[in-house]
């Protein structure tokens, strides 16, 4: 049995996540957030008076700053011991930066705003020790370009085919295939030159560099070296770089026949049933998908895998529930569910996002009861089901 404190601890939470869909505006949500419960997550917030926010964790606890806690800490000495819970003030908060935008994608805290962000020698280094990554600085490259957006210039953004990795790892590639003398892969050589750094589902250059950065990654261990001060990252050589490059295209020559595949017949979207444990069948019907991973720096991160029995990808995490907001004296928004809203195989709506998904074709949500109404099949009353 856990203490009653452990469990007044529990109620909280649950309290806490329920009281937050229920308030007004920026104070009130700030008043919340002192119930401190919040364990798992950033907060980005909004509302309709115009404030922007962002909360850097919520259940903060202090610790004794002459202690790494990003490693092992001596547990019989008093001194690691927590010494109660920041407030929300003290911890890494931003409301209203100058430039207008927060971005946060699991990445450190000090760029959510640009120059406007917070400062790292600020707080104590236990609060956040996020890393940056090529998802933060896609983020921070498209909002900087931005206009003012509406809710279709908005997902336009969100949905930029642009990925920041590959403007490091290509480039590399090239230069050691190049100085290596090789002409043996010429073809695909010049097709990594001219490519953008765009996903789609027409790419090929996509599917090279996908199969090249996931060897890359499982062989060196270092490509966020690009973007973080990492002193002892591994720099592979020249011979390093070109043998991963040539496994590479002898993996994809053996999986799919010829590296020269387009993403979207590797890259794919599946539902066979309405199990959490799901199979994938490369004989199966599935749906193309043109996204990529977040690790490349997708903004609409698509994670996908080869499972048992296949050698073709499919998508088991990134964006899997998807909305865009505008908020003002009515709510507009626009959502997308991975597949559909159903996990019955037999209803209509099992799998009926699932195209309109690879599309990033979003939906409009009926927020408000007349909305509702217009779209309504059924309408239930206890006791009484009317068609």
């Amino acid at each position: 049995m856990g203490s009653h404190k452990n469990q007044l601890g529990s109620v909280n939470a649950i309290s806490q996540s329920y009281i937050r869909t229920k308030l007004n505006n920026y104070a009130e949500f700030k008043d919340m957030m002192n119930i401190r419960t919040n364990s798992s997550n950033n907060t980005v917030f909004a509302d309709a008076e115009g404030n922007i926010a962002y909360f850097h964790g919520n259940f903060i606890p202090k610790r004794n700053p002459g202690f790494d806690f990003s490693k092992p800490v001596d547990g019989s000495n008093p001194a690691t011991d927590w010494q109660g819970l920041h407030t929300v003030d003290e911890s890494i908060l931003i409301l209203n930066p100058e430039n207008g935008w927060i971005q946060n994608c699991n990445s450190t805290p000090f760029t959510a705003s640009a120059e406007f962000s917070p400062k790292m020698e600020d707080y104590p280094a236990y609060m956040a020790r996020d890393a940056e990554n090529f998802r933060a600085i896609h983020a921070v490259k498209v909002l900087k370009e931005a206009e003012k957006l509406n809710l279709e210039s908005f997902l336009q953004l969100a949905y930029d085919p642009y990925l920041p990795a590959f403007e490091y790892l290509i480039p590399e590639l090239i230069s050691a295939l190049e100085k290596s003398g090789k002409t043996d892969q010429k073809e695909v050589l010049e097709l990594l030159k001219a490519w953008d750094y765009r996903t789609s589902k027409e790419s090929v250059a996509m599917s090279v560099a996908h199969f090249y950065g996931e060897n890359y990654q499982r062989e060196f261990r270092s490509m966020n070296r690009f973007i973080n001060p990492m002193p002892a990252a591994k720099v592979p050589t020249e011979l390093e770089l070109v043998t991963v490059f040539e496994k590479t295209i002898a993996q994809m020559n053996a999986d799919f026949g010829t590296w020269n595949t387009l993403w979207s017949e590797i890259n794919r979207f599946q539902r066979l049933s309405g199990d959490i444990d799901l199979k994938y069948d490369d004989n199966a019907p599935y749906v193309p998908v043109g996204l990529a991973s977040g690790n490349w720096g997708a903004l609409a991160a698509y994670g996908a895998r080869a499972y048992e029995g296949t050698k073709r990808l499919y998508g088991y995490r990134g964006n899997s529930f998807v909305a865009v907001v505008e908020f003002g004296e009515k709510v507009k928004a626009k959502t997308i569910l991975a597949g559909g809203q159903s996990s019955d195989p037999k209803s209509p709506h099992f799998f009926d996002q699932a195209q309109r998904y690879a599309d990033s074709a979003f939906k409009d949500v009926a927020f408000y009861r007349e909305d509702v109404e217009k779209r309504q099949k059924k309408r239930y009353n206890p006791g009484n089901l009317t068609n």
